[in-house]
């Protein structure tokens, strides 16, 4: 994609979509990070019902441990890889009453330190958290990178990297949140929907389907 084509990209999707927000929910930085550790492999559906529950009775670091491995995977065994992710969410309680005072560190450095938390997870943290202009290169971000043209890539960190570098400082605080959701009910995996794509015109796709099916 060329700069005007990018300015064009987003400049629609912000247009469609003002204040683009995550799907997953929570009522706190802790529990954002809660869901966010128990959605890798998993849709946001899925974890919204398991969190339902778990938030009322858990809503904080300490509360968390007090429900204990046992307690805590009665709650999230309807999310694929319940047990490790019990596990690794007990294990960031921890860390986070004995290091940080039962809050979430807002630096990388420390996010990353968290068991299971990698470079995707601290993203979504410090973007929807904190509001820095980080980019989570989800397999939604990968695919329309490369699919699109707007940002090509053999590994998610070359895509991070060159979505970071190609688009405009006005948009990137939302943008990963538009390529999302651009990725998850339009520009599909298997089947995408071109002929419903507001930004088909400056796409990049070679294999367009331009009529539904």
């Amino acid at each position: 994609m060329t700069p005007s084509q990018i300015e064009t990209f987003f400049s629609t999707l912000q247009a469609a979509n003002p204040h683009p927000q995550t799907e997953l929910h929570f009522a706190s930085v802790f529990e954002l990070l809660a869901a966010v550790l128990l959605s890798a492999q998993a849709t946001d559906i899925g974890v919204n019902k398991a969190t339902r529950g778990l938030f009322v009775v858990a809503p904080t670091p300490q509360k968390m441990l007090n429900l204990g491995l046992e307690g805590l995977e009665n709650h999230i065994k309807t999310i694929g890889l319940f047990r490790s992710k019990a596990r690794h969410l007990l294990q960031t309680c921890h860390m986070l009453m004995d290091l940080h005072g039962g809050k979430v560190p807002r630096t990388r450095e420390a996010l990353e330190a968290l068991p299971g938390v990698g470079r995707k997870t601290a993203n979504v943290i410090l973007n929807v958290a904190f509001g820095e202009p980080t980019m989570a290169v989800d397999t939604h971000l990968f695919r329309l990178g490369n699919r699109t043209g707007l940002a090509p890539g053999k590994t998610p960190l070359d895509v991070e990297r060159k979505l970071l570098k190609r688009i405009p400082e006005k948009y990137l605080v939302d943008a990963h949140h538009w390529l999302i959701l651009h990725g998850r009910y339009v520009c599909q995996a298997r089947k995408p929907m071109c002929w419903k794509c507001s930004v088909t015109s400056v796409c990049g796709y070679k294999d367009k389907v331009t009529q539904s099916p």
